[in-house]
């Protein structure tokens, strides 16, 4: 059952991302398994985490807003090493490099659309107490 961060759209998009990402690198030629493989599994990696990291501390909007800008521009890092691995020939399955591509512009313009709904409206859930410490989801 999902709960909290997990019920987010961007979440969900961010972690499916990150497992073709890392799939997506198994197969790079050795001497990219441990330079821009190891970069890009970071980074696409780094945006599910920065939303993570945020979500927990939503009831903060300036908090908050940093993450999920942190989540932002890792998506975008991630975008420019799919770019250099598939312009030096390390991946060379077009199709591969598309679905990613394209899922990561996706996924950054959702991450940009909830950045400015927090932006208009930032309310903490209803379901978080006002006196609930900020650790309980």
């Amino acid at each position: 059952m999902e709960s909290g961060y997990e019920k987010l759209d961007i979440y969900k998009l961010a972690r499916e991302l990150a497992i073709k990402v890392h799939k997506m690198t198994l197969s790079l030629p050795k001497f990219e398994m441990y330079e821009e493989g190891s970069q890009i599994r970071r980074a696409a990696k780094s945006v599910g985490a920065n939303i993570v990291e945020g979500y927990c501390l939503r009831r903060h909007k300036n908090e908050y807003l940093q993450y999920l800008h942190r989540a932002f521009g890792s998506s975008q890092e991630t975008i420019y090493h799919l770019a250099i691995l598939f312009d030096t020939r390390s991946l060379t399955d077009d199709e591969t490099y598309e679905e990613l591509r394209e899922g990561y512009d996706h996924l950054g313009r959702m991450i940009y659309r909830f950045i400015e709904s927090v932006l208009a409206d930032h309310q903490a859930p209803a379901y978080i107490k006002e006196d609930a410490p900020p650790y309980e989801a």
